[in-house]
């Protein structure tokens, strides 16, 4: 398969044959670009970044490490070598890393200076969350935050301001397929049901990078169009498989601003930029954040198979461990969310604030009338095999007086709907007692009563 995009503002075509040579190899290995960082191979930390700039113009840091060369094809690619302009004119960012000594070893300083010069591009101001997903080795995070905030009073140069590559839509080969629409998606899928299909590619590449597995056939879902919108149907959203978890946090700020501020700390940005959420669901994996809250929700899963269509609450999609009720030659279409859920709270417990893997991820959305509990979700994940509700204690729950006591009744029955396992990431008990302290959150939070020990100030 023929892949052309710009490379450091210059057009550049090149070939993949199995469609699973990363973007990384191709740097370093075929244009000897090796600035940037080979680190842990599979999205953490953040010394492989680069920037890349779609169809819509908006600069974005991505991991190159499991950035599949076909999710490239007609994008903008920006390495560590291309910060600078074409006089050798500094960026901000790199005066600002220069004055404020913010590199010693510098095997990490690439993936800052690039990750930093796609938040400068975009006015971020939040550091802190801009750099989550890349890790100092040696210098500290102090001088490079405040390289960012200086960095962060300059313009944006003239050679950073760029769109994609004009190009054609990618040609498809025997084992590599680019629909260009649902439609051709499910067509080609119910003839291939044994191919993967890449949409980000933040689980699947690390099949590539650490399993060493042959995927082909493969079909890649970044260039049609029609699966990552996001349509406003007036009561209810529905958002296309292949929505950046990005643009999905970005269309529920408003609407659910807990689910938010959760998924905020769903892998790093390089990570958010790419991974779907319907790859978050279709993964089926027990410790997905985006699930439990989307199960709170009272979401409807879209499943596609053909021209045939089923709807299912998502709940009934997870049957056992990284098992689903997905058809063969079925993919994920769409989600749809009610749009007036405004009591929805979302609490992610993990050894790590940013950037980590949920020991438990709880989430409930308990409507009130009257002060009477009228309707009650919950869903938590890291309980059970699957992301699961907890079917008893919302029944113990309805129709009882809104009150602290009635929250502590049903933190009991809480273990009758989870038997959780213990592992690496935290015990049986820990899991237990931690998912029914997350009952007593919600009723403080709800009532005003500070909860978030990042929010208490002495």
């Amino acid at each position: 398969m023929k892949i052309s995009f710009r490379l450091n503002g210059v057009s550049v075509s090149t070939l993949a044959p199995t469609g699973t040579e990363t973007l990384l190899e191709y740097l370093r290995q075929d244009k000897g670009l090796c600035g940037t960082k080979e680190g842990c191979n599979e999205g953490d930390c953040g010394a492989c970044s680069i920037i890349l700039t779609g169809e819509n113009g908006v600069p974005r840091a991505m991991n190159s490490c499991i950035l599949f060369l076909p999710q490239i094809q007609g994008r903008s690619v920006r390495t560590v070598e291309g910060i600078s302009g074409p006089d050798g004119t500094l960026h901000p960012v790199q005066e600002a890393m220069i004055s404020q000594h913010g590199a010693q070893c510098g095997f990490c300083t690439p993936g800052f200076i690039t990750t930093m010069a796609a938040a400068h591009a975009a006015g971020e101001k939040d550091f802190d969350t801009a750099l989550a997903g890349n890790l100092c080795r040696c210098t500290g995070y102090a001088p490079i935050v405040r390289a960012a905030k200086l960095a962060a009073q300059g313009q944006v140069p003239d050679w950073m301001q760029e769109g994609p590559q004009p190009s054609s839509q990618p040609t498809s080969s025997d084992l590599i397929f680019c629909p260009e629409t649902s439609d051709d998606l499910a067509q080609w899928y119910e003839n291939n049901p044994e191919a993967t299909l890449v949409a980000g590619g933040t689980d699947v590449g690390l099949w590539v990078t650490k399993q060493m597995r042959n995927l082909t056939p493969l079909a890649f879902l970044g260039h049609a169009k029609d699966l990552r919108q996001i349509e406003d149907h007036g009561q209810y959203l529905r958002v296309g498989a292949t929505t950046t978890i990005t643009n999905f946090m970005e269309a529920i700020a408003p609407l659910y601003p807990s689910f938010n501020a959760m998924l905020s700390r769903y892998g790093s940005p390089q990570i958010r930029n790419a991974a779907t959420i319907g790859g978050n669901i279709a993964n089926g994996s027990p410790i997905g954040d985006g699930p439990p809250a989307l199960i709170a929700l009272g979401a409807t899963l879209i499943l596609r198979q053909g021209d045939k269509r089923r709807r299912m609450p998502l709940e009934d999609f997870f049957i056992d461990y990284q098992k689903q009720d997905r058809l063969r030659g079925e993919f994920v279409e769409a989600i749809e969310l009610l749009k007036d859920q405004n009591r929805l709270r979302c609490y992610k417990l993990s050894k790590r604030f940013d950037q980590d893997i949920s020991a438990v991820c709880g989430c409930i959305n308990i409507s009130v009338e009257g002060n009477i509990i009228k309707t009650v979700r919950i869903a938590f994940g890291g309980m059970a095999a699957t992301p699961s509700r907890a079917n008893k204690t919302e029944e113990i729950l309805v129709g009882k007086v809104w009150g602290i006591k009635t929250f502590e009744n049903a933190k009991a029955t809480l273990l009758q709907d989870f038997s959780p396992m213990s592992d690496a990431r935290a015990s049986a008990l820990y899991r237990s007692e931690t998912a029914q302290n997350m009952l007593l959150r919600y009723f403080n939070e709800l009532e005003n009563t500070p909860v978030n020990i990042l929010e208490v100030r002495a």
